[in-house]
């Protein structure tokens, strides 16, 4: 896609003005055939937090002649941790502004900026993925992806790895673990992920989110399980976007760690999807020095930093509600102690508050 270089709101002669009902199909087209657009552009992204959260959806199209040149899917966002925020979009790892013009973006930008002024909102957050989204100077640099290009041949992507992994992934080849694709029940995959979350320190998901996020994308959505024995010991929720794989939501028992059923469910769907004739496998999100930021670097994989933006309206200062906060540290050390069943029963309720 190019884009305009030093572009001016002034060079489009797009219309800005919120989505209505006979801009659905158009927005999806739209997403589908953007290389920026991501699954956290679709409207099924939209209605599932919808119907999960209650957030109020701020959806901007840029329009000309009747067609779309330009979408910010934005969310208003209200509660006692984060204050009032605008955010493109909660609980995605991308979003922002995905145009077909330099000055498409920018003027979706300033009516981002306009409303947020209007909703008295704290601040702006535009979850980019590229840097050709961002109108201003990115000012968040906690973030990072990474992605792999696939291959065909298993052999091949075997060789490709670094040595340490491919060790590991060899290893875990000796067990026979056994795959299950387009899992239906979701009770397997909740647990582990909450074990998982409880692990982490973070609040886990509410079940309702899971069957949203399944009713509304449909069969772009894959659950997988890794198997040994007649037991779950690993899980991931998968996005089967346009040519790419997202794995987005993934788990592993710890006490089987010393299997390594993670690393053979991650290469499995590295083989998988090669063989399907997908192009690129994203790993998705992660904070620098962390470990998942050591596990995703060790994969052979290319490593995009996220530019992200926030424009602080009401607020003095950008806003951190990471877990690597030292604010948060006390809260995270207790949640780990805390039995499993009193983390999900009170974790959905939390999680709302971390968008």
């Amino acid at each position: 896609m190019l884009l305009t270089k030093n572009p001016t709101s002034q060079n489009s002669r797009s219309q800005i003005r919120e989505l209505n009902s006979t801009d659905i199909s158009q927005w999806d087209d739209f997403v589908l055939g953007h290389p920026f657009g991501t699954p956290f552009h679709l409207i099924a992204w939209k209605r599932t937090l919808e119907q999960t959260f209650g957030y109020l959806a701020k959806y901007l199209v840029a329009v000309e002649e009747g067609h779309i040149r330009g979408i910010l899917p934005l969310f208003l966002v209200k509660n006692p941790i984060i204050g009032k925020a605008l955010i493109s979009t909660p609980f995605a790892v991308y979003g922002g502004v995905v145009a077909n013009s330099g000055a498409d973006v920018l003027k979706l930008h300033e009516r981002a900026v306009s409303l947020a002024k209007e909703l008295g909102v704290d601040y702006l957050e535009l979850r980019n993925a590229h840097r050709e989204q961002c109108a201003t100077t990115p000012n968040v640099d906690r973030y990072v992806s990474f992605t792999q290009p696939l291959v065909s041949d298993e052999n091949a992507l075997l060789e490709s790895l670094p040595k340490k992994t491919r060790n590991m992934v060899r290893k875990s080849l000796k067990t026979k673990f056994e795959m299950r694709y387009r899992c239906k029940a979701l009770n397997r995959f909740e647990t582990l992920y909450a074990k998982s979350m409880r692990r982490l320190g973070t609040p886990c998901f509410p079940s309702k989110y899971f069957a949203n996020l399944v009713r509304n994308f449909g069969d772009m959505i894959d659950i997988r399980e890794c198997w040994l024995d007649g037991k779950p010991m690993a899980a991931s929720m998968n996005f089967m976007f346009k040519e790419d794989m997202h794995i987005y939501y993934a788990a592993a028992d710890v006490q089987y760690n010393h299997l390594s059923p993670n690393t053979y469910m991650y290469f499995d769907h590295l083989r998988w999807a090669g063989a399907h004739g997908l192009k690129t496998f994203d790993f998705g999100r992660c904070k620098r020095n962390t470990g998942v930021f050591e596990f995703k670097r060790h994969w052979n994989t290319t490593m995009r930093e996220l530019p992200y933006e926030v424009v602080l309206i009401n607020r003095k200062e950008l806003p951190n509600f990471s877990p690597v906060n030292p604010k948060f540290q006390l809260a995270i050390k207790m949640w780990r102690l805390a039995p499993l069943w009193l983390t999900r029963l009170v974790g959905p309720s939390l999680i709302r508050l971390f968008p």
